[in-house]
C-alpha cells in the first residue's frame, strides 16, 4: 500500500486539466521556439515561405482545433450519458480517467493554444524573416501531430462508451487492484486472522466523516504505533463504509491514545465515492451492477450476464493463486483478510438472484462456483458450497421445468462435492 501523499499525486496525474495545462505550457514554448530552429534551417527557405504563408497556416489551424474540440468534449459527455445508461454510472469514473481521451483533447488544446500565441507574436512583429521560418517548421511539426492524434481519436471513437469495451476496463482495473492487494494482503502487517487476538482493552479510534474509505496509509499508522508504543488493528479497510459510530482502528498499549487519534484519521482517505485503486471488492461490484442490469426486464440481455460471470471467474482466479509469504513491514500493525465469502457476495450471489429465473445464468453461476472449488478448495472451496446452495434455492423456486432444476441441482452437488474434497 502506497503511502497516502503518493497515492494522491497519483489520482492527481489522471485528472484532465493537468495534461491539458501542461500540454497548453508545451504550445506556448513551442510557438516561441521557432526563433531557435531558424537558425537549423538553409537561409533559402527564407526568400520561399514568407509571412502570409505561416499567417495563414495558422488561422486555420486556430479556427480547426476550437471547432475539434469543441466536438470532442461533446463527444465525452455523450458517452459518459451512455455508459451510465447502459452499463452503470459507477464505470463512468473509468472513462472520466481515460487517458487517451485526455491525451487527444489536450493536443486539440495545446494545437489552438499554440496556433494563437504564433498569430500573436507574428502580429506583433516578433518574428523576422528567419524566424518566419522556424516558426513554419514548428508548425508543420504541430499540423503532423494533430493529423496523427485525429486518426486516433477516430479509431478510439468506434468503441469509447460502449459495454463491452466498458466493462473490460472495469475488468482491468478490477484486475489491478486484486493483484495488488494479493501481494500485500495484509498491508504490510500481521494478519489478524483470530478477532481474539485483538486486546479487550484496545481503544477504538471513531471516524470524523462520513464516507468511503478510498486509501490507507500502513507506513503512517505503523509509525503512529511506534510513537505511542503500542499497536494498531484495522478495522476499516479500503472500500469500508464509515462513519461518527464507526472505529477505524483499535489501538492497544498507546500512552495517550486521544493524542493519537489525529495522526491516525490523517492515514485515512475518506470520500464521497468507492475508487477502483484499493479496492478490489468495488470492481467486483460494479461488474455485478452491469450483469444486473443486462438481466433487468427492461435489457433483457442474458449474454452480457454471461460475460461478466466469465470476467468474474477470472478476477476470483487472481485471488485464489498462491502467493509467498507476505513480508511483516510494520510490525505494530494487524490486519484482517478479505474474506471469501464476502468476494462471493460482491459477485456470484447478485447475479444467481436477478437471474433466478434463466437456466443458462444458473448453469454459468454453479459451473463458475464449481471451477473456484476446484482451483482453490482450500480459499475457495467451503464458500463456494454455500453460494452453491443459496443460487440453488433460488432457481427451485424460480425455474418452472423440473428437468431445469434437477440439473441445477445436480451441478450444485459438483461443487459441494469439490468442497469436501478439499
Amino acid at each position: 500500500m502506497t503511502s497516502k501523499w503518493f497515492w494522491l499525486m497519483a489520482l492527481a496525474t489522471r485528472k484532465l486539466w493537468l495534461q491539458a495545462v501542461l500540454f497548453a505550457f508545451v504550445s506556448v514554448v513551442a510557438a516561441l521556439a521557432g526563433l531557435a530552429v531558424a537558425q537549423f534551417l538553409p537561409e533559402v527557405f527564407g526568400q520561399r515561405i514568407g509571412a502570409q504563408a505561416v499567417d495563414e497556416i495558422l488561422t486555420i489551424l486556430a479556427s480547426s482545433m476550437l471547432a475539434v474540440t469543441t466536438f470532442s468534449l461533446s463527444v465525452m459527455v455523450q458517452a459518459y450519458s451512455a455508459a451510465s445508461a447502459s452499463v452503470t454510472p459507477r464505470a463512468t469514473q473509468l472513462l472520466i480517467e481515460d487517458r487517451t481521451t485526455h491525451t487527444v483533447l489536450a493536443t486539440f488544446l495545446g494545437a489552438f493554444i499554440f496556433a494563437l500565441v504564433g498569430l500573436i507574436a507574428l502580429k506583433s512583429g516578433l518574428y523576422d524573416e528567419s524566424g518566419q521560418v522556424g516558426l513554419f517548421a514548428v508548425t508543420l511539426a504541430v499540423v503532423a501531430a494533430v493529423v496523427m492524434t485525429v486518426m486516433r481519436w477516430i479509431e478510439h471513437l468506434t468503441h469509447f462508451g460502449r459495454v463491452r469495451e466498458t466493462t473490460e476496463a472495469v475488468e482491468a482495473a478490477a484486475a489491478r487492484a486484486m493483484k495488488e492487494r494479493r501481494g500485500a494482503t495484509f498491508l504490510g502487517g500481521h494478519a489478524l486472522t483470530d478477532p481474539g487476538r485483538v486486546p479487550k482493552g484496545a481503544r477504538p479510534i471513531l471516524a470524523t466523516q462520513t464516507g468511503y474509505v478510498q486509501h490507507v496509509d500502513s507506513a503512517a499508522l505503523s509509525a503512529c504505533a511506534e510513537a505511542f508504543g503500542g499497536e494498531v488493528y484495522l478495522e476499516a479497510q479500503p472500500g469500508t463504509f464509515v462513519h461518527s459510530a464507526r472505529p477505524l482502528v483499535r489501538v492497544s498499549g498507546f500512552e495517550d491514545p486521544e493524542a493519537a487519534s489525529a495522526r491516525v484519521r490523517a492515514a485515512f482517505t475518506v470520500a464521497d465515492r468507492r475508487s477502483f485503486d484499493n479496492d478490489p471488492r468495488f470492481g467486483l461490484c460494479v461488474l455485478t451492477e452491469i450483469a444486473s442490469r443486462a438481466l433487468s426486464p427492461g435489457v433483457n440481455d442474458p449474454g452480457t450476464a454471461i460475460d461478466v460471470i466469465g470476467r468474474v471467474l477470472r478476477l476470483l482466479a487472481l485471488w485464489a493463486e498462491p502467493q509467498p509469504a507476505e513480508e511483516v513491514r510494520y510490525p505494530r500493525l494487524w490486519v484482517p483478510p478479505m474474506k471469501p465469502d464476502d468476494l462471493l457476495d460482491d459477485s456470484l450471489a447478485p447475479i444467481a438472484r436477478d437471474g433466478a429465473a434463466l437456466i443458462e445464468i444458473q448453469i454459468r453461476v454453479q459451473k463458475a462456483l464449481l471451477a473456484l472449488a476446484q482451483m482453490a478448495p482450500g480459499v475457495f472451496g467451503e464458500a463456494a458450497a454455500t453460494e452453491a446452495r443459496r443460487a440453488l434455492e433460488l432457481a427451485v423456486a424460480a425455474l418452472v421445468l423440473d428437468s431445469e432444476k434437477e440439473l441445477v441441482a445436480g451441478l450444485a452437488d459438483e461443487v459441494a462435492k469439490a468442497a469436501r474434497e478439499a
